[in-house]
């Protein structure tokens, strides 16, 4: 399955500084590498950490020797151990560093070999899949969520609480780090979206699902979703990756 996609970061209305990174990545083998990550901590040196962190992914993604990804579980074991290499990276800089102290990373990384995807992530961006429908592939590492598993707190209070933004999971704040994992197949007409909450505090589920079944061009779609958070606040870094298989696209 061939894909094409769209890729968006902007900075939003209210931020000085993009602590968002993104990136697509297609090796020689054919095999595609979707990485989002939004920064935080330290003194304005989110930048720093996912920076680093999408840097050294993408490096290790393209320098890898094909075996690593012979099945899904050799594609899980290359994800985890890049995560915990990377983490320590970032935690080693962030300590010889003390105006990065306390800096961190959410991370959303998708391998895609045809129209199978398995997808690493930590902390609260998140990936969805769209086939007429939304479907949340990812769920948040925050502490609302917690709450929600204890059953402290419904779903729908979850979505309001003041505390919904405090992430309990992020790449490089503690010395180890443990990704969560998701398998995934798309068909000829999914759409698979890769977000950081700047989109998706702002835009509904099912407002993103309206812009993507349009007839408007992929890059349209894009503009259109950076578009509608904007018009909503803008209070946060705005960025995707949003993939389509070429042959559902005119």
């Amino acid at each position: 399955m061939l894909f094409q996609y769209v890729m968006e970061s902007d900075t939003g209305k209210k931020r000085e500084v993009n602590e968002d990174r993104v990136a697509v990545l297609k090796r020689t083998d054919g095999l595609m590498l979707a990485l989002v990550a939004d920064g935080m901590g330290g003194h304005n040196a989110g930048d720093v950490a996912s920076e680093m962190t999408v840097t050294a992914m993408s490096k290790h993604f393209l320098e890898a020797d094909s075996e690593n990804f012979a099945s899904v579980e050799s594609k899980k074991r290359w994800l985890d151990d890049k995560v915990q290499l990377i983490n320590s990276e970032v935690y080693s800089y962030a300590e010889g560093h003390p105006e990065c102290k306390g800096m961190g990373t959410t991370l959303i990384a998708v391998l895609i070999e045809n129209n199978l995807c398995v997808v690493c992530h930590i902390g609260d961006s998140r990936v969805y899949k769209f086939n007429g429908k939304g479907e949340q592939v990812t769920r948040d590492h925050s502490y609302v969520n917690v709450l929600v598993d204890s059953g402290e707190i419904s779903e729908e209070e979850a979505e309001d609480h003041p505390k919904k933004n405090w992430i309990v999971r992020a790449l490089g704040t503690e010395r180890g780090i443990e990704g969560d994992m998701v398998e995934l197949e798309l068909s000829d007409s999914s759409y698979l979206l890769i977000c950081t909450d700047g989109l998706s505090n702002k835009v509904s589920k099912e407002e993103i699902a309206d812009i993507v079944a349009s007839h408007s061009a992929l890059s349209q779609k894009g503009q259109d979703l950076v578009d509608l958070a904007n018009d909503k606040g803008g209070e946060d870094n705005i960025s995707f990756v949003l993939l389509a298989p070429k042959a559902g696209e005119v």
